[in-house]
C-alpha cells in the first residue's frame, strides 16, 4: 500500500526516459499504428444492451467533460493510447474482464522520444458502468478521484447498499511514440555463457 500511495502524487509524467507499457492486441493486429489498443471506448464493439452502451458513453463523456474543466494538463482518454502501466495490471484487467481480451495477446511496448503519460485506476470506470443511477455530485466526485490519481480501494464506495471494493488496475493514458518490443532479450546465466 505504501508504494501505491506515491502513485496519487506522481500520476502525470512528461519525459523522454524510456517507459515500458502493455496492451492486449489481436493476434493479426498491425503494430505500426498502435491505434488498436484495448480500452478506447469508441473503438470497441459495445454490448448489445442499449442501456449499457449509453451508460458507457455517458461515463466517458462525463470524465472528459470534467477533465477539460479541471485537469487540462492530463491527456484525454479520447485522444490518448490507453495501455496498462505494468504486466500485472494487464493480467488483472484480463481476470476482471476476460471477454474483453479473449483471443488477444499481451504486447509490451517501449516509449521513444518525448511523451506525456498519466496513470489512473480503471476500476473507477468499472464503478461508473455498474447498473446504477448516479447524481451529478457523485459523478463529479468519481471524476475527481479518477483524474486526481486516487485508487478505488482508498475510497469507501457502495453499490446496492453494500461495500464495493475492487483491486486497482492502473491504466496509462499515453501521448507519444511507442515501439513494440518484439525481441526477447536473452540474458546469459553466467558471463561467457549464452
Amino acid at each position: 500500500m505504501a508504494a501505491r500511495g506515491v502513485f496519487a502524487m506522481t500520476h502525470l509524467i512528461r519525459d523522454s526516459a524510456p517507459l515500458e507499457l502493455y496492451a492486449w492486441l489481436d493476434a493479426d493486429a498491425e503494430i505500426p499504428g498502435w491505434d488498436i489498443f484495448l480500452d478506447n471506448p469508441f473503438s470497441l464493439s459495445l454490448p448489445e444492451d442499449s442501456f449499457t452502451t449509453i451508460q458507457n458513453y455517458f461515463a466517458e463523456y462525463h470524465l472528459e467533460y470534467y477533465r477539460q474543466r479541471l485537469f487540462k494538463d492530463l491527456p484525454s482518454r479520447l485522444h490518448a493510447l490507453l495501455l496498462f502501466a505494468t504486466r500485472i495490471d494487464a493480467e488483472n484487467f484480463r481476470a476482471k474482464h476476460p471477454t474483453r481480451v479473449f483471443g488477444k495477446h499481451l504486447v509490451p511496448a517501449r516509449s521513444r522520444g518525448a511523451y506525456v503519460v498519466s496513470f489512473h485506476d480503471s476500476s473507477w470506470l468499472d464503478y461508473l458502468r455498474l447498473p446504477h443511477s448516479l447524481n451529478l455530485a457523485t459523478l463529479n466526485e468519481v471524476s475527481n478521484h479518477y483524474w486526481g490519481g486516487r485508487l478505488v480501494e482508498e475510497i469507501g464506495l457502495t453499490f446496492m447498499d453494500s461495500a464495493w471494493r475492487e483491486p486497482p488496475v492502473i491504466e496509462a493514458l499515453f501521448q507519444g511514440t511507442l515501439e513494440p518490443e518484439t525481441e526477447h532479450r536473452h540474458v546469459p546465466w553466467l558471463p561467457g555463457f549464452s
